[in-house]
């Protein structure tokens, strides 16, 4: 892939290299002059596949980064499914899962619908879902017109919990932590009740209570599970949960197996 593949000032973003080299994100606006009449060029490097499997030692390879944070400071909503796409391609690096969040909340709550249609569809894998859940729930926390729309669509998830799968289950718990939803405490005991949320994500229902202040500490002791607890609590709950409606066919409480490819090793350092 070369430079001459894409316009000024677009083509910047090929040589800027190693993300880890940056403390914080560039201004790419700022730095590069990015309008929106640059978004389609952007979305092009996004999704260009000789960029994302690009030899690992280039600066190419971190074209697809520097694309997805260029979008989301350009608040370009015509890269909300474009950037869906990735939630699954490439849900084997860590940067997906850490920048989408911010991605999306810069793009704000038009992207809300998107996001949860994409959360409820379960032909996707549950990383990816919780990657989706992981958006909403930032946006809900830095756009509060947006907050209660965004607690109602997990919430509304969560209260699937009996089809869902445990661990999901408990990312989605997790992600109402983060947004304070005393509000859906009745469909997270409910959840915990049927044993339907893996405790060692977000913690137990009293952990739960505690960071959501529902309880205060003097009232629920800090728990700290024993390898033994967590080798009984997956015995006693196999089977228990229905996960039929998981497309990947994982077993209901057992950490799903991530795709392993040789283009994703050759991405592990993203």
């Amino acid at each position: 892939m070369t430079a001459a593949s894409y316009p000024p000032p677009v083509d910047r973003l090929l040589s800027y290299g190693d993300c880890r080299n940056y403390k914080e994100w560039p201004n790419y606006v700022a730095e590069l002059g990015l309008k929106p009449e640059h978004i389609p060029d952007l979305i092009r490097m996004l999704t260009d596949q000789e960029l994302i499997w690009a030899d690992s030692d280039s600066d190419e390879v971190w074209s697809t980064i520097h694309a997805w944070r260029s979008l989301g400071q350009l608040k370009a909503e015509d890269a909300i499914a474009p950037l869906l796409t990735l939630f699954e391609e490439l849900e084997d690096l860590d940067w997906v899962s850490t920048e989408m969040p911010r991605v999306f909340q810069m793009i704000g709550p038009v992207s809300i619908p998107a996001l949860s249609a994409y959360l409820a569809d379960d032909q996707y894998h549950i990383y990816a879902r919780t990657t989706a859940a992981d958006c909403i729930s930032q946006i809900g926390q830095h756009y509060p017109e947006a907050r209660t729309e965004c607690v109602n669509v997990i919430t509304q998830q969560l209260a699937l919990f009996a089809s869902n799968h445990a661990e999901f289950n408990a990312f989605l718990v997790s992600n109402l932590i983060s947004l304070e939803a005393v509000e859906s405490a009745d469909v997270i005991e409910q959840a915990f009740a049927a044993n339907c949320v893996v405790p060692f994500i977000a913690g137990d229902w009293g952990e739960v209570q505690v960071a959501m202040g529902l309880k205060t500490r003097a009232e629920i002791p800090e728990r700290r599970f024993t390898p033994r607890e967590v080798m009984d609590y997956f015995a006693s709950v196999d089977g228990s949960v229905d996960d039929s409606k998981n497309s990947r066919g994982f077993a209901p409480v057992a950490k799903p197996a991530k795709k392993k490819s040789g283009k994703t090793s050759r991405k592990k350092k993203k």
